[in-house]
């Protein structure tokens, strides 16, 4: 009972449970935060002075609302203290302990299910849930049973404080009626509130995304690192070979040199020899032994020019343009099953709307000045100038380029093969079924499910590039002029296979770029 009797002195006079967030007014008494603002709010807003809902102590201005820490800590240990509290007993069981079902307001006693028939026989009194304490059920000030609820100052009354005293003529309600009142505008507010439980759910679809789209990054940072880890280690091998051309000429170059250096040197002693038997010749005084000497015929002759070679810059640049070649056909192995690939795309005839011309290589669509008479086909579209591709994408990542007319009004774009054919949710980007990328009216801009978002492009340029990665449900639209610029991305979980589309008006025609 003295567990009883503390949880009573814990408890917030409005709520009538544990204090949440105490506050303590002026005058002393403590309510929950939120009750005693909200009484208060209501207060101020039915013109009244603001007053202690328990002493009805009046405030000029609204009274300072201050945290009662130590109160606080009290509550907070004692609630730990309940989860393990005893179970409330039947009062009427003598010959054992036996759990209560029911307590009754009126008679304060707990009672079994046997006792509770019997209680209910004789009398009609309020019944709650087990209970040990009865003082959060009486008025503070009769000490009555509190019965009635007084909505104008948001606080229970007993039959005296309807009475008596300051909500005398105050508009009042059984507890009950005012519950059931509460109970249905919170059914109300909860009806409203249900559509937008989708935003929970699309919230944690969110996170889950990109928790994917930071580990899928993490995964591609690695694949990344090792890529251009390998390239640097192809070019230091590839630059060691230039390298080494350049070495073995510089070694084969300097051998030459010193071969004509030991050959000049060689020369110059054969030279000197014979200018001194030419200069003994001169002296001699004898011309029959100076016409009989053989060596002055030869003295001009064997003085040829040696030739030195110089370097093999042609090589090295052959050395080096063949290590790039080699470097760049290894990257492109090593990278083609890491990027997507420049898919080349077909249009399909079967889905060709009448008034489009196809090409004879089924890449160009332009706008017919005469009605086909092609065969029927459940395919065809029927209502708009449309056309898919041949080709679909379920899985990977893939792009594609195509060239635009300057002329008239055209879309690009992806669609499932279940879009409809006929009827005014048939055009692309008009439906949940299609992502288009349009020109209308000279104007730009990026449509699913009709709902359009305007596009201002840098530059004008006819060539686009549109990019799928299936998995992760991306798809963009890159304008490519001098340099890539990307024009817009739709976000989406993709539940069909994709086919590129085109929409044609007017006299535009759109180009598939063959790779």
């Amino acid at each position: 009972m003295a567990s009883a009797s503390l949880g009573e002195e814990l408890s917030c006079s409005i709520c009538l449970s544990l204090y949440t967030e105490p506050v303590t007014l002026t005058c002393g008494h403590n309510f929950c935060r939120n009750c005693i603002v909200t009484a208060l709010e209501t207060q101020e807003e039915s013109g009244r002075m603001y007053s202690c809902p328990e002493c009805r102590a009046e405030y000029p201005n609204h009274p300072l609302l201050k945290k009662n820490r130590n109160l606080s800590n009290i509550v907070d240990n004692f609630a730990a203290t309940q989860q393990n509290k005893p179970k409330v007993l039947c009062t009427f069981c003598v010959d054992g302990p036996v759990s209560a079902v029911k307590t009754c307001q009126q008679c304060e006693t707990s009672m079994c299910d046997k006792h509770l028939a019997a209680h209910n026989e004789t009398v009609d009194h309020v019944l709650v849930e087990p209970t040990f304490s009865f003082r959060h059920k009486k008025c503070s000030i009769h000490k009555k049973l509190l019965e009635y609820y007084c909505s104008k100052d948001s606080t229970f009354l007993c039959v005296s404080c309807c009475l008596v005293g300051t909500h005398k003529g105050h508009l009042v309600e059984l507890l009950e009626e005012a519950s059931e009142k509460k109970k249905e505008g919170l059914r109300r507010l909860l009806k409203k509130m249900a559509p937008k439980r989708g935003i929970n759910e699309r919230i944690q679809s969110l996170q889950e995304k990109k928790g994917k789209v930071q580990e899928k990054a993490a995964d591609e940072k690695k694949r990344a690192t090792a890529l251009f880890e390998d390239i640097r280690r192809q070019l230091e091998v590839h630059e060691m070979k230039v390298l080494n051309e350049i070495t073995g000429q510089e070694e084969r170059l300097s051998q030459s040199v010193s071969d004509c250096i030991q050959q000049l040197d060689t020369r110059g002693g054969e030279l000197s020899r014979k200018m001194a038997r030419i200069e003994k010749m001169c002296n001699m005084t004898d011309p029959i032994a100076v016409l009989q000497d053989p060596e002055s015929e030869t003295a001009d002759q064997d003085m040829e020019e040696v030739s030195v070679p110089d370097m093999n810059f042609f090589r090295t640049f052959h050395v080096v343009q063949e290590s790039i070649k080699e470097l760049i056909t290894q990257i492109s192995l090593q990278t083609n099953s890491s990027f997507p690939k420049n898919t080349d795309l077909l249009l399909d005839a079967i889905t060709a709307h009448n008034l489009l011309d196809l090409s004879d290589d089924f890449r160009t669509a332009s706008v017919s000045d005469m009605e086909h008479d092609r065969p029927h086909s459940l395919e065809r579209f029927i209502t708009y100038p449309q056309v898919l591709s041949f080709e679909s994408f379920s899985s990977g990542r893939h792009y594609w380029e195509v060239e635009v007319s300057d002329d008239g009004d055209w879309d690009v774009g992806v669609s499932y093969p279940s879009i409809e054919r006929e009827g005014d949710e048939s055009g692309l980007g008009d439906n949940n079924k299609s992502w288009s990328f349009r020109r209308s009216e000279d104007k730009l801009s990026a449509s699913h499910n009709s709902q359009i978002t305007s596009i201002n492009p840098r530059a004008a340029c006819r060539r686009l590039r549109i990019y799928l990665d299936y998995e992760a449900g991306c798809l963009s639209f890159y304008q490519l002029c001098d340099r890539i610029c990307l024009l817009h991305t739709f976000n989406a979980t993709f539940t069909e296979p994709l086919h590129a589309a085109f929409f044609l008006d007017d006299k535009a025609w759109v180009k598939v770029i063959s790779p």
